[in-house]
């Protein structure tokens, strides 16, 4: 039986050493600031980047890894026989999937890539539960379904200080709804559709905690929390993924929340103080 290999992108919030011990290889997206460009985690770590967006003269840009690159990547671990399974960001917010799907029909190899219709760490579930089956023998088969299983249980939202990198980096999709929303307004919005959503506005973090925990509470009637992550991107927004992860606890009884700072690739999207809360339950 030939061997399986995960590949994923720089988008799904897991560190080197995480990857690493799973066997997963991640190829990066580039960030590019004031000029400088630098591989996502690769280069540039998620604190050291938040410093030089918030001292940038210009809104920092992003590029997905070229087919070039993929097809490097496919030709290497294939070349063995193993068969790859490759899975990425959201094909609704990045051209990262398309330049994946081009590399995997050019390669020599066997490879089946996956759009998560997911970031960050909800992506990094179906990443983990691919990299748990194949090393337990599955099949690509096998985890292509179970896959649609975990993308399924997941749930993605997002509360954002400030609109502005949503809006100049294109990235504002569905939720072009929130253009024009007054000062100090937090914009909330969902990734179910692979795109983002409009889902509410609120005044202050306090209101956040409140909408979350009561959202939480109804959607998670009669379920099992699995996974529960939030990730952030700086200023003050650290202090609100540590209040909303004690509310969590207290609703749910999880312990296992864990908590980061998100990914250059997406905090310059985002923009500085974006939160993200994303479970997986069954």
């Amino acid at each position: 039986m030939s061997k399986i290999k995960i590949v994923t992108d720089s988008a799904l919030d897991m560190t080197g050493e995480e990857l690493k011990a799973m066997g997963i290889t991640m190829v990066p997206l580039t960030v590019l600031v004031d000029g400088q460009t630098y591989l996502d985690g690769v280069e540039i770590s998620a604190e050291e980047f938040l410093v030089k967006m918030a001292n940038a003269k210009d809104m920092p840009k992003t590029s997905q890894p070229p087919v070039g690159r993929f097809l490097e990547v496919y030709d290497d671990l294939g070349a063995d026989g193993s068969q790859i399974v490759s899975i990425h960001m959201t094909g609704g917010m990045s051209g990262t999937y398309d330049s994946a799907k081009q590399a995997a029909e050019m390669s020599s190899s066997d490879v089946t890539v996956i759009d998560s219709r997911y970031i960050s760490k909800a992506l990094s579930y179906q990443v983990l539960e691919a990299a748990r089956m194949a090393e337990a023998g599955h099949s690509v088969e096998e985890i292509t379904k179970r896959l649609d299983e975990v993308r399924a249980q997941s749930k993605l939202y997002i509360m954002v200080d400030t609109l502005e990198n949503l809006i100049k980096g294109g990235r504002i999709g569905r939720a072009q709804g929130f253009i024009g929303s007054l000062l100090n307004i937090k914009p909330i919005a969902n990734l179910d559709i692979g795109a983002l959503s409009p889902v509410t506005k609120v005044r202050s973090h306090a209101k956040g905690i409140k909408f979350f925990t009561e959202q939480l509470a109804e959607e998670l009637k009669g379920k099992e929390l699995v996974r529960f992550s939030i990730v952030h991107a700086g200023n003050n927004s650290a202090a609100f993924s540590e209040k909303l992860k004690e509310e969590v606890t207290k609703l749910t009884g999880f312990t296992d929340i864990d908590i980061c700072v998100t990914a250059p690739i997406i905090s310059a999207h985002a923009g500085p103080g974006a939160v993200g809360i994303m479970y997986q339950a069954k």
